[in-house]
């Protein structure tokens, strides 16, 4: 069983890849060279070294010598040998091997799922607690240069501090809202990209790390050695897979993932600036909206920055998910079958946005009923626990 999972995870990422093989002549999106360099990581001092071990979380890997609270509680026992690991590794571009091989279990989606259905699992991607530990010295110093040289797509709101789904939907819903109030509808489409994590090409990312965040030298050399020679199988109980290579995606289960998927995104934006298009990402979910004014060429405009948009998501080995395309129409608009198109398809009287149910009228008369719904059950629960008779 162990197998045919590991068999199925792996095709399901080569069948992605092979539909989105593009014959586009050229990248649509314009994204200048980054002039800023990192050149090489700095090594870690002890002290610092000592507050990442101490604020990481105690996640445990199978692979794990130590669990890592034992290890937290003894670090200061074993920190020049760990300290002189890391430092080694950020010196000379090299990541250990057994760094870099993941162990897969499994875990159902939901509990009304049919376990004999292979599709109906989340694979919960495990990496060895002191492989975390490297990953963070790396990320404070990659993030800190990219913060520095403002580097990063400023609409971009998924793994990012002080940015969540609350503030993508609050600018959303403000644009929107403006938009209402000057006298035009507004349209708000939803995209929704299959296993984006798991499809990305290395080589491309690499060339983003270098061309777009400025990383050269053994800084470039780590990632490289980083994404190379990747490795998981699946386990269950005392059962396990065969190794299989990971050629693809960034890491799951890792904390350098989430930041290099936001930079292997980064030239994204840059179509929807020449289209003068609002857009807005929460990880892999993406959002675009604009008014439709009569008479304006607004929706043409929209329809050929879609164009453009699935044109890179192919030629970066990235999928549209087009079941979960999804329309919504802000205002009194009589002409959406004439001027969306294709896209006229899509439309919705209402969806779920990011945790949040919206419709057309901004009434939120299905977010409010949801709520009031996981109150009651709160409510309920709570008062069964505490032996409160219903009602």
């Amino acid at each position: 069983m162990c197998d045919d999972f590991l068999a199925f995870f792996n095709d399901k990422i080569l069948s992605i890849r092979a539909l989105v093989l593009s014959s586009a002549a050229s990248d649509p999106s314009l994204s200048p060279v980054c002039s800023a360099v990192l050149e090489q990581f700095d090594p870690v001092s002890l002290n610092d070294l000592t507050a990442v071990v101490s604020n990481l979380r105690s996640s445990h890997c199978p692979s794990d010598c130590l669990p890592p609270s034992l290890l937290k509680s003894t670090f200061n026992t074993v920190e020049p040998f760990i300290l002189r690991l890391i430092n080694m590794s950020l010196a000379t571009g090299c990541v250990p091997s057994c760094f870099k091989q993941a162990i897969v279990q499994l875990l159902l989606k939901k509990q009304n799922l049919d376990p004999t259905v292979l599709s109906n699992y989340r694979p919960i991607s495990k990496l060895p607690f002191l492989s975390k530990v490297l990953e963070k010295v790396v990320y404070l110093q990659l993030q800190a240069h990219l913060d520095f040289n403002m580097i990063s797509e400023k609409f971009q709101s998924g793994f990012k501090s002080l940015h969540s789904t609350e503030t993508a939907l609050l600018r959303i819903f403000n644009d929107i809202l403006l938009t209402l109030d000057s006298g035009s509808p507004a349209a708000l489409l939803l995209l929704d990209l299959s296993a984006a994590f798991d499809t990305v090409d290395h080589d491309i990312l690499l060339s983003r790390l270098e061309f777009h965040a400025g990383l050269k030298g053994s800084a470039l050399q780590w990632f490289r050695s980083y994404l190379s020679e990747r490795s998981f199988h699946v386990n269950m109980g005392p059962h396990n897979s065969k190794i299989a290579p990971l050629k693809y995606g960034v890491p799951q289960g890792s904390i350098l993932g989430p930041a290099l998927f936001t930079l292997y995104l980064l030239s994204l934006g840059s179509i929807f600036s020449r289209y003068s298009i609002s857009f807005h990402c929460f990880a892999d979910d993406l959002q675009i909206y604009l008014p439709l004014k009569a008479g304006s060429d607004h929706p043409q405009l929209l329809l050929r920055c879609l164009d453009d948009v699935k044109q890179w998501l192919s030629l970066n080995f990235l999928k549209l998910n087009e079941n979960k395309t999804e329309v919504v129409i802000f205002g009194n608009f009589n002409h959406i079958n004439s001027t969306l198109g294709a896209l006229s398809l899509y439309c919705k009287t209402d969806v779920k946005n990011l945790g949040v149910y919206i419709d057309g009228s901004f009434k939120l008369n299905k977010q409010v009923s949801a709520v009031v719904q996981s109150c009651f059950f709160s409510a309920k629960t709570a008062s069964q626990g505490k032996g409160i008779p219903p009602g």
